[in-house]
Formats: C-alpha cells, structure tokens, sequence
C-alpha cells in the first residue's frame, strides 16, 4: 500500500487528511467530514465564556487545588487554542502551559514533613537535597537529589492533603463539570470526569508506581532511543517515589529543533505511546508534554508512571480488528462488530455509515496511507468530534457508552495525537501503524534498528 500524489506542503497534506478520510469512511452519504472540526462553532461559543478574560485566576486557581483540577487544566493545555478568540490566545496558552510545566510548588518546609514521615530524617537517605522543585503534577511534586551512595535521583513527593482532595473531587463531579465547562464544552460530559477521576486513584499509588517504572525501565534497558529512568523501590514509599535522574531538555526544547529531528522523535513517541498497547498489551495511559524529555544522550525519555494500564489481550485485538476493518472499507464489520460488544445500541439510530466516519474521525491518523503533518488543530479537532457531546456529527454516537476497559486506551490515543500536535510532526503514520495492525516488518530506518534490538534483547 504505497502512497502516491504526496502533496508537497505540511498543511495541504494536513487538510489532505480529512479530505481523504471523509471520501473513504461516508462516501454515498453526499458530505465530507472535516477532520479538524467544527472550529468555528467551539470559537463561537469560547468566545461567551468569561473564563478568557479569566484564564490566570483559572490557573491559580486549578493550580492550588492540585488532584483532579489540575489534571483537568494539563489535559487543556495540549489542545489547540485557534478556537479561542486572538485577543485572549496567547494568554489561555500561556496559563495553561503553566499547569502543564510550571505549577504553583509547595514550600519545602511541608514537603520535608511528607518525606520524613515515610523515610526518615533526610539525612539519613539523601546526601544532598535541593529545596527548589523542578516539576510540578498534579498529585505531587518533584525535586533533585543525592542519594548517599553518590547517585543523583529525582523525588517526587505527594502533596500534603492531596488524596483528601482527590477523594473530595471524586465525590464532587458536579464541581469540576462546571469549571470543565467554563473552560472548554468538551470537558462538560461527566463520563470523561469520571475518567479521570478513576484514574487518579492509581496515581495515588506510588508503591504500584514503582513497581511498574521499574519493570517498564528493565524492558527498555539498553534501547537505542528510548530510556526510563528507574524507580529505586528499597526508597520509595505511600508518599514518595525515587528513581534515577535523567539529565535532559524539556519538551518546550524539542518544539523548538529543526523539522527533521521534530519528525524523528516525533516516530518515537508514537512507538512508545501507542505500539506498546499492541505489542506488549499495557501502556502509559498520560500521554502529554510535561512526560516527555529528551535526555543528554540523545534518547527519549518517558517519566510518569501513575497512570499506567495493562489491557486484556481479548480486548485488544478487538480494537486491533475493528482498526483493520475501518482502514480496509469493511464499515458493516465495524457495525456489527460494535453491536456485539454493546457499544452501539442497534436501536438507536446509528448507520453503519455514521459508525464508520467516527472511527475514522478520532482515529483515522492511524489508517489513511498518507504522508500527514499533525497539528494542533488536527488534533483537537479529533479530540472534539470523539468527544464533544455538542458535535453535531455524531450525536446518535455520543450518547453510546464505551465500555471501561476501552475508554483508557481511547483517551491514551487521543492525547498521544494531541502531543504530536504540538511538535507539529509529519509521517506515514499508517506504514507505522501495519507494524501491529498487521504483523508486518519495520517500514522506518528507526523500527528496523528498533527490531534488532528486541531481537537482541529476548
């Protein structure tokens, strides 16, 4: 499946994408289906919120709640802000970003409390502790240090009070429903709250944490491009979670290199994002910036392991299937794929044909055999339309339910898409995508090597 006619600048080939997807997933039905959205309609109704005038009391706001508030705030930050009226862009971007990479940190006095009422005196473990944070999450924050031994780890530590807060957002949906809505439409369906409230209670386990970062840094140990730093789990505890440093450039430094190394890492990102799920039948279900370093060495570094999820295999290749089907224009097996699985009620009214378009809306990246640039506004434009329960496309498929085991996977897709978006990256995203859609070999220089190294390591 060779791509022909590639068109020669990044945005043609960006719009050449919802162009392309449209013929295929709702040809017959005598319309396209824009992959970037309704924009015009989400500007219009940003533009009556009072929160654009607002958006650095928001942040403070989000910032200080911590939990689930501020999880809400860094998902925002990763989507595209051309919807948002001009005069209030750059300061919507800037405040959220801030959630993203520079939230407000606690004093030092209160996270030194946490950590010696788990470790001990900080004597006794660390040689040497910076007081100043150098992240800051939305459960915990995290600071440099030395162990005594010499070595030099990252801590991040819990915020004091901060699973009281995550058990009082979980019991307060209707809260954070509301400031979702000031925000962003998208955010008001209490199904994706819900989510993300889930999922927070795993983020409140650092032990589990720890033992999943270090079995995720054995499997990438040696690998040509891609490190995790380990978690040392003989210091880690309920509050706190050491692993190695990696000395590294933030993500903000990768959006600034030259096309070409923004494409190749860009490959990188979506192998450790999405081919894991299909490979290894787990992921990292917090795909954002703030996650993704690149170290001194030249790898990719992944951090963050809180939200992390293994998948039944069954489930799996049900995607996988109904994936192949939707790429090779069999909309009925994905119809009927969907009924047997209870997704779609066979009484509601969804067509095969409507079914179809929403696959390829919120996944077609995957499936269409073209060289394709993503951008931020591609990618909340998919993110609205799977999402967004005022889309007009697909009202009869926002009120289906997606059962559990499937949300995770979807929303770790979505947002691996809007993480690209942001570096504005370009490729055939679908001869990557055959590599687990079909078994079949490497067609990038990078998952040849990749291979060679799996083969090596087995």
């Amino acid at each position: 499946m060779a791509a022909t006619g590639v068109p020669g600048s990044r945005v043609v080939r960006s719009a050449k994408l919802g162009q392309l997807a449209a013929e295929q997933a709702v040809r017959g039905v005598g319309r396209r289906l824009s992959m970037i959205g309704r924009t015009e309609e989400a500007r219009q109704v940003l533009a009556e919120r009072s929160a654009m005038q607002t958006a650095q009391q928001i942040v403070a706001v989000l910032g200080s709640m911590k939990g689930s508030a501020m999880k809400l705030g860094q998902m925002l930050s990763v989507l595209d802000l051309d919807f948002v009226p001009e005069a209030y862009r750059e300061q919507f971007r800037e405040q959220f970003a801030a959630l993203r990479d520079r939230a407000p940190a606690v004093p030092f006095a209160k996270m030194r409390a946490v950590i010696e009422g788990d470790l001990g005196p900080l004597a006794r473990t660390f040689a040497d502790f910076d007081e100043t944070a150098i992240a800051s999450a939305s459960i915990g924050q995290v600071h440099r240090a030395t162990l005594r031994d010499g070595r030099t780890v990252a801590v991040k530590v819990k915020y004091p009070g901060v699973e009281r807060a995550v058990n009082a957002d979980i019991s307060n949906l209707e809260f954070l429903s509301k400031m979702g809505k000031s925000i962003l439409p998208t955010m008001a369906d209490t199904g994706v709250l819900e989510e993300i409230a889930g999922n927070l209670r795993s983020e409140l386990d650092y032990l589990r944490e720890a033992r999943t970062q270090h079995r995720v840094a054995q499997r990438y140990r040696g690998h040509p491009f891609i490190t995790v730093p380990d978690a040392l789990e003989q210091y880690c505890s309920h509050n706190v979670l050491v692993t190695e440093f990696v000395e590294s450039r933030p993500f903000s430094h990768i959006q600034t290199l030259p096309d070409a190394e923004r494409d190749r890492l860009g490959e990188l990102i979506y192998r450790f994002y999405i081919g894991s799920l299909f490979a290894d039948y787990e992921f990292c279900g917090d795909p954002h910036p703030g996650n993704v370093l690149l170290a001194d060495d030249g790898r990719l570094a992944f951090v963050d392991f809180g939200l992390y999820n293994e998948m039944d295999p069954v489930h799996v290749e049900f995607e996988r299937s109904c994936l192949r089907a939707a790429a090779e224009g069999r909309p009925e097996d994905v119809y009927d794929a969907w009924v047997g699985r209870g997704i779609i009620d066979p009484e509601s009214g969804v067509t095969v044909a409507e079914c179809q378009a929403y696959v390829w809306a919120a996944t077609g990246w995957h499936l269409l055999d073209e060289v394709v640039t993503i951008t931020p506004e591609l990618a909340t434009g998919a993110i609205l339309l799977a999402v967004d329960p005022r889309s007009v496309e697909f009202q009869g498929m926002h009120s289906q339910m997606l059962p559990p085991e499937h949300v995770f996977s979807r929303r770790a897709d979505l947002f691996t898409f809007a993480t690209l978006g942001q570096l504005r990256v370009t490729a055939n995203w679908h001869l990557l995508a055959r590599e687990w859609l079909y078994g079949e070999p490497a067609h990038t220089a990078i998952g040849r090597e990749c291979e060679q190294w799996r083969r090596r390591s087995r």
